[in-house]
């Protein structure tokens, strides 16, 4: 079918490219004019701090919406008399005033306002900070819309020298790096070493490009029916650009050597996508099988992250089974002109023949070898603390750094994200009870201070608010919510629960910590069960899982090092810190995909020759030499642009940036050129084994197809490779 389809694109190569000019337009268009709004963040339903949310909702409307903090600072109004706040505090009153009128606010809260005391004054007098409160269900552009008002309208302010700065998700600017496109130069470069040819260089680049520009066009049409995050343009954009350009790679390179073999374009065609070309599509099959498993974890704000991905991703895969045969026609017999250096044809062997024999007559000391290197990446994985990184992360230069920092210099740190708990008080019982417990919660340990008792104007319910003595990242904040809910709380017999951003975040942590081992479990088994149908085995499979949970846990083991525990921070830009709750998740979801990809591409091969041949180890020479060529320059340009994503802005992206790219790089390496050959030489013809009435119940898949050609002439063509 797939060589049916493509050879129907090749001869109608003009329309085929015009429909694809036409979809990246009109889709592009579409999604301009009717895209929707990104999430921040979702509630988590059934939580404590989703219930906590509810009481907000019900009782007190006018604090159950977003908030953002403005934070005014000046060395010149610190003094003992009031009369020395005088001349800023009008400035900041007048500016105050404005935002008060901005839509979609309800409430300002100034620190010069009779009932906030000196609690929004620093003891030195030199910092001051007001809240915001926004109207509850508002869409986050439009909030962002009052947010940047409220940016422009503070540069009056900040021209009589008051420093200005704000706290809050909107304020934080950071999309796609631009250091993205040093990622698509080091592609370019790579291409051109793998195919000597300016030509082929391009068809990559081409399909990719086209298919990432539909993709992440088709993630803000998904915002209109699932919520969103907004960094999965960021993700989609990684992804996409990837593995487009991987599948185009191993197309195109197929496409080469059949017609170095003297087969017409046609011939090329149809044998290029009838093996190349459905390993392609099954390779996508696995990839969209892991990102929508996050569908698997049952939390709304990661729905449009899970198909929005996976969308990017089945674009990609269309454009390169149809968009690049008709490519390929246009091309024709000029694919290799423009050649920076000569090809050469005549069967020889490769360093790749020579190294993957030096790993079959040591295959325990090489296989040793690379899974203790796998094991040592991978053990600070076990140290991993899942929370959300706090603003105190942001890029040094960015308002909200600046507004956190100035928060936690003059107020304490735990003035960034304070807890509120939110009381329901239905008979005078609970509101006598309630009454008491500020003064137990002012006891805890990492109690700053508490504010006062706070009744809903209906009186049948109440809210404290809590600034923790530590910052919201830290662990003990996540110790004092659960130390709230687990003891305090109960202990007043009321109906209380603990809420506001920081809350969320812990429930947030708490929740994919809880389902990730359902995620990974409902990944790694389609994906063992579609292995063992490609391949007639059950432990190639095995294998493939084992090793590729090895690579994923060095990712993560260097994501710790670095992230977490600070090592090479100032390289990479980065503070110690938590690992982000839906980082592991994501990292697997995709890394565990691709990594199948090179493995259906290496083990097709191999399967191929033992088919042909029945010698286990001169199969895994041939696969491994045939193979080792393309999956090194895919891996590579993987790494390239993933890599470039580490010198944004977002420590997010960073994160995901680096545990990608060190993924790939460990999976290319260690795994495919180490751990595979040397598992397979020491399984021998164990590796094939499938018991019989396994091998009746299984459905039988054919990656690679029916051979064109005789299978010497195939190896031939592959060796010269």
């Amino acid at each position: 079918m797939l060589a049916k389809l493509a050879s129907t694109c090749h001869r109608h190569r003009w329309i085929v490219i015009a429909l694809w000019i036409a979809a990246a337009v009109g889709i592009s268009a579409l999604s301009s004019s009717a895209g929707g709004a990104y999430s921040d963040g979702g509630r988590l339903t059934g939580t404590d701090s989703d219930r906590a949310y509810e009481i907000l909702r019900t009782r007190f409307p006018d604090a159950s919406g977003s908030s953002a903090t403005i934070v005014f600072h000046l060395d010149d109004i610190a003094g003992s008399s009031p009369g020395a706040l005088q001349p800023s505090q009008d400035a900041i009153e007048a500016y105050l005033a404005q935002v008060r009128t901005e839509a979609n606010v309800v409430s300002v809260h100034s620190p010069f306002d009779a009932d906030a005391g000196t609690t929004q004054i620093s003891a030195d007098r030199a910092t001051a900070y007001a809240t915001v409160d926004f109207l509850d269900g508002v869409s986050n552009d439009d909030i962002t819309a009052t947010t940047d008002e409220m940016v422009a309208e503070a540069a009056d302010l900040r021209a009589d020298g008051v420093q200005v700065e704000f706290l809050g998700g909107w304020f934080l600017d950071g999309g796609v790096p631009s250091s993205e496109a040093f990622g698509l130069l080091a592609a370019v470069v790579i291409l051109l070493i793998a195919f000597g040819s300016v030509a082929a260089m391009g068809l990559p680049l081409i399909t990719a490009i086209v298919g990432i520009v539909i993709g992440l066009a088709g993630v803000t049409l998904w915002a209109n029916v699932v919520e969103t995050p907004d960094f999965t343009t960021q993700v989609a954009s990684m992804v996409g650009i990837g593995v487009g350009i991987d599948y185009a790679l191993f197309i195109v390179t197929r496409y080469r050597e059949v017609s170095q073999r003297g087969a017409s374009a046609t011939e090329a065609i149809t044998e290029s996508f009838s093996t190349a070309g459905r390993a392609v599509a099954f390779a996508d099959c696995t990839v969209v099988i892991s990102l929508l498993g996050m569908l698997v974890m049952r939390v709304p704000f990661l729905y449009g992250l899970a198909l929005g991905t996976s969308s990017a991703v089945l674009v990609a895969v269309l454009a390169a089974l149809t968009l690049l045969p008709a490519l390929l026609g246009v091309l024709g017999r000029h694919l290799d002109r423009f050649s920076v250096h000569r090809r050469h044809t005549t069967g020889r062997e490769t360093v790749w023949h020579r190294w993957s024999r030096l790993v079959q007559r040591h295959p325990v000391q090489f296989a040793l070898s690379g899974l203790i290197a796998l094991l040592v990446a991978g053990a600070p994985v076990f140290a991993m603390r899942l929370a959300g990184a706090d603003s105190g992360n942001d890029p040094g230069a960015s308002t909200t750094r600046q507004a956190y920092d100035l928060l936690a210099n003059g107020f304490g740190p735990g003035t960034n994200g304070p807890l509120i708990v939110a009381i329901s008080t239905p008979d005078a019982a609970s509101r006598a009870a309630a009454a008491s417990l500020p003064a137990s919660i002012a006891a805890l340990d990492d109690v700053d201070h508490v504010g006062p008792l706070v009744q809903s104007p209906s009186g049948d319910a109440a809210l404290v608010q809590i600034v923790p003595k530590s910052s919201p990242q830290a662990e003990a904040t996540a110790d004092l919510v659960a130390e709230l809910r687990s003891t305090v709380l109960p202990a007043a017999g009321l109906d209380a629960h603990v809420g506001g951003q920081t809350a969320s975040d812990v429930d947030f942590a708490e929740l994919m910590s809880s389902r990730l081992p359902v995620f990974i479990g409902a990944v790694l088994v389609l994906s063992f069960l579609l292995l063992m149908a490609v391949f007639r085995s059950v432990l190639v499979p095995l294998k493939a899982v084992v090793m590729n949970l090895l690579s994923i846990g060095a990712a993560y083991g260097v994501m710790v090092a670095v992230f977490q525990w600070g090592w090479f921070g100032g390289l990479f830009g980065v503070t110690a810190a938590p690992i982000e709750p839906w980082a592991p998740m994501m990292l697997f979801a995709i890394v565990f995909g691709l990594s199948m990809d090179y493995e259906v591409f290496l083990l097709s091969s191999v399967k191929e020759r033992f088919d042909a041949t029945g010698d286990n180890s001169h199969a895994v020479v041939e696969g491994l030499a045939s193979t080792a060529r393309v999956i090194t320059a895919a891996a590579a340009i993987m790494v390239c642009v993933f890599g470039s994503f580490i010198v944004g802005d977002l420590r997010a992206i960073k994160l995901i940036g680096l545990g990608l790219a060190v993924a790939v790089l460990v999976d290319a390496t260690i795994v495919r050129m180490i751990l595979v050959p040397a598992t397979m030489e020491l399984l021998g013809r164990r590796n094939w084994w499938m018991p019989r009435w396994l091998d009746r119940v299984v459905p039988h898949l054919d990656v690679e197809g029916p051979p064109r050609h005789a299978p010497e002439a195939v190896a031939q063509a592959l060796v010269s490779q």
